[in-house]
């Protein structure tokens, strides 16, 4: 089980330190497939809350958010852009905060649960850091976006899974939060390019 966690993690790290924002939907894609890899790890037989849980992560989180983020991210016409200001100050805060975050979750490499608990904590701490670095929308929304997949990753700490009510309610709180947020993000490109072109035209 400590496979899907680490896979996760390297999929928010190195996006963080390395990636552009045009990257960022495939990072979310790939942390996408650890979820439902820790969870169909974690859990014991494909019972029915396993496979609501794997199907939703498969068509929301891998397919649905990437794609409208790409799509946002296209309009915007800023893809590359860095997705944290690459200087010294901010990689050494952000390994700063990683390194806290395993310290909170205890011996994270000896136990499964400790090192889901420095996972979840790293990866509030990295979409903190983006939201405070970087206020670039598309970067904004990719942090939310980084939390919300930390908030998945969280449910596998849980003795029982939250009931299908309770999931289906996340998920739809997790759909409104990817449609607003890419509309808001596309959409300014859209009104600037409108407004711009007519003073084109005035300038003689």
């Amino acid at each position: 089980m400590r496979l899907p966690l680490i896979a996760f993690l390297l999929a928010a790290v190195i996006p963080v330190f390395f990636g552009k924002i045009r990257s960022a939907p495939f990072w979310l894609c790939l942390q996408a497939i650890a979820i439902g890899w820790n969870g169909v790890a974690h859990s014991e037989g494909m019972s029915l809350h396993a496979l609501v849980a794997l199907i939703d992560v498969i068509v929301v989180r891998a397919l649905i958010a990437p794609l409208l983020l790409r799509r946002a991210i296209h309009l915007r016409g800023d893809p590359n852009l860095d997705l944290m200001p690459s200087n010294l100050f901010t990689w050494i805060v952000g390994i700063a905060l990683i390194l806290l975050a395993f310290d909170f979750g205890g011996a994270a490499m000896a136990d499964v649960q400790a090192l889901a608990l420095g996972v979840v904590g790293a990866m509030v701490a990295i979409a903190l850091l983006l939201l405070s670095t970087n206020n670039s929308p598309p970067a904004q929304l990719v942090a939310v976006l980084f939390m919300e997949n930390a908030i998945a990753v969280f449910e596998s700490l849980l003795p029982e899974p939250w009931p299908l009510p309770v999931h289906g309610a996340l998920t739809a709180v997790y759909l409104v939060t990817v449609g607003v947020g890419t509309w808001l993000v596309g959409t300014p490109a859209a009104v600037d390019r409108a407004s711009v072109a007519p003073v084109q035209r005035e300038t003689p």
